[in-house]
């Protein structure tokens, strides 16, 4: 099988948050998309999500869980509102980056694009 070239830089992706360091949160995420150039990417989870994101299976605090449900929820409808394609890539065996990719903003940029987001939880 032969692979298809990612056409996502290293260069343009941003992970904001380190393994053990501090979660992206639902706030943190919404300002990113706001202020995303078109094609830039964000790391918004490294790991197995639906693993991660469930109690009985997590190695996360059950905090860091709610995070993250929260973030992935954030991101999935900004997916909906088409202001971000949302990705994988496979980075070992059960372990992945998910990614948020910005697309071109549908209107006015900035704190009402924000806001919009927030709304929609």
């Amino acid at each position: 099988m032969m692979e298809r070239p990612s056409t996502i830089h290293g260069s343009r992706v941003v992970s904001i948050f380190g393994a053990a360091g501090p979660a992206l949160d639902e706030v943190g995420l919404s300002a990113w998309i706001a202020q995303a150039a078109p094609g830039e990417a964000l790391v918004y989870h490294r790991g197995f999500l639906a693993v991660d994101a469930t109690g009985a299976v997590s190695n996360l605090t059950p905090e860091r869980q709610r995070t993250l449900r929260g973030v992935a929820a954030a991101a999935l409808r900004a997916a909906e509102q088409r202001l971000v394609h949302l990705v994988q890539a496979r980075l070992g065996p059960d372990h992945f980056a998910y990614i948020a990719v910005a697309r071109p903003k549908p209107g006015p940029a900035g704190a009402a694009l924000s806001m919009r987001l927030l709304e929609a939880a």
